[in-house]
């Protein structure tokens, strides 16, 4: 009877635990950031993006020149799929293979911000089977023919440092998915030329979103697209 009751005083607290996590983790905390933003220094954060509460992000590490339709078909020869929108359904799908370890190749990314809005475009290449450890880029249109954006790899699911939510784990080489990206793209054959530039990231460490450190040179590397070079 005793362990009978330990056991159900012991459920109860896991059942009560759930809603308070989630009130916590997603809306208390949260909430908390946005406002904490308010008071940031202008400079805080430069050349990063932003999660949705406002906090500096993955270093902008990345630039391509093309249409969007020579984005995504370069992306996709070199093997990046788009990931998915993010639903009810995708996030819950997302989740189900990631705990079960199934493929799902386009699994949504999570929304980061830029010129205050949501990337444009995102694209991955999972390593492994499910989506637990993938490459992916997000990328803003910053022009006419032009997108910038942040490319990182995600290592393994674990818990924000900020704020507790459920999240990618990134490596903190942010630099090595930078050219594990343009490696791709041009074994892709939509890679015409390379130019590196000083970024609008200063070189050094910093701390994403999710508290997880990162390292970059605070180059910004510039794909030029083939088709744009044909029609030039």
């Amino acid at each position: 009877m005793k362990f009978a009751a330990l056991t159900a005083r012991l459920t109860a607290a896991f059942l009560l635990s759930i809603p308070a996590y989630g009130a916590l983790a997603y809306v208390v905390l949260p909430m908390s950031w946005k406002g904490f933003q308010r008071f940031a220094p202008p400079s805080a954060g430069t050349g990063c993006s932003r999660t949705a509460e406002g906090i500096p992000a993955d270093p902008l590490n990345v630039a391509l020149m093309g249409t969007r339709e020579d984005v995504i078909a370069a992306m996709r020869a070199a093997g990046w799929e788009p990931a998915d929108p993010i639903t009810w359904r995708s996030g819950l799908r997302d989740a189900a293979c990631i705990l079960f370890n199934r493929p799902y190749s386009s699994a949504p990314v999570s929304r980061h911000f830029l010129f205050g809005r949501a990337q444009d475009l995102a694209f991955e290449r999972v390593e492994g089977k499910s989506p637990r450890r993938r490459h992916h880029v997000r990328l803003w249109q910053a022009g006419d023919d032009y997108w910038i954006g942040a490319a990182t790899f995600d290592r393994s699911i674990g818990v924000s440092r900020r704020t507790g939510e459920v999240m990618h784990h990134i490596e903190p080489d942010v630099d090595a998915e930078r050219a594990t990206l343009f490696s791709d793209l041009a074994r892709g054959g939509q890679l015409h030329r390379v130019r590196a530039s000083d970024g609008p990231h200063a070189a050094g460490e910093g701390r994403n979103g999710g508290g997880d450190r990162y390292v970059t040179d605070g180059y910004l590397w510039t794909g030029l697209l083939r088709s744009v070079r044909a029609a030039g």
